[in-house]
């Protein structure tokens, strides 16, 4: 995808350098098109100004960082947007400001809104999917490492009693965690059951685990 502007001044020159100013970028990034040399008129009257059109490619972090700004205004955040990439046409978006509750959600509701919103645009009639994962105040990990603890500590309670014990509902990310958490553990074996958005994790009481941890 590719970026222009158009610019004038008295000289190429300086009709390029408006342009690279306007743009932001390096000089040495970009490509020139001339519209129209300048031409100096009799006695300095009907001069014409050069005018030239200046593009460069927009990298794939510009081209993320440049729609979430336009839908974190719409939404009225002003956080700042700081993108990696992580290789394999794979990108990690970090929002940070004062009011991230705000962009987060409920238990995170918000947050993963934003990030389908922004792979399903980023990717729209694109041949080469990128994979975008989008994170506030290190909310992810947090609710992780949560998740872990939760699984550990239902398990514990399910082992001890030998009876099951059925979550709240949780979206298909979050049950994978507590799959994941749960997998090696042969008193206790996982299942989903119910229907999104209500679908729960079922933790169980298997002394030897049979049944196979389902995969979300």
């Amino acid at each position: 995808m590719k970026k222009s502007v158009e610019a004038t001044g008295k000289t190429l020159e300086d009709a390029i350098k408006a342009a690279v100013d306007e743009l932001g970028v390096d000089a040495d990034s970009v490509s020139v098109e001339v519209l129209e040399n300048p031409k100096s008129g009799f006695l300095g009257f009907r001069s014409v100004p050069a005018r030239v059109r200046v593009s460069y490619e927009i990298s794939n972090n510009e081209k993320i960082e440049e729609f979430l700004k336009g839908l974190l205004e719409r939404m009225g955040s002003d956080a700042e947007i700081t993108v990696t990439d992580e290789g394999e046409n794979s990108y990690k978006v970090e929002l940070h400001g004062s009011d991230m509750g705000m962009l987060i959600g409920r238990r995170g509701e918000t947050l993963d809104a934003i990030q389908h919103i922004t792979n399903y645009c980023m990717n729209k009639g694109d041949s080469s999917r990128m994979r975008i994962s989008i994170d506030a105040e290190n909310y992810r990990k947090k609710r992780d490492d949560s998740l872990v603890h939760l699984a550990e500590k239902v398990a514990a309670k399910v082992i001890k009693y030998r009876k099951n014990v059925t979550l709240e509902p949780m979206n298909a990310y979050e049950r994978h965690v507590i799959h994941v958490a749960l997998q090696d553990k042969n008193e206790v074996t996982t299942f989903s059951t119910g229907k999104e958005p209500n679908r729960r994790i079922v933790v169980a009481y298997s002394k030897y685990k049979s049944v196979p941890t389902e995969e979300e």
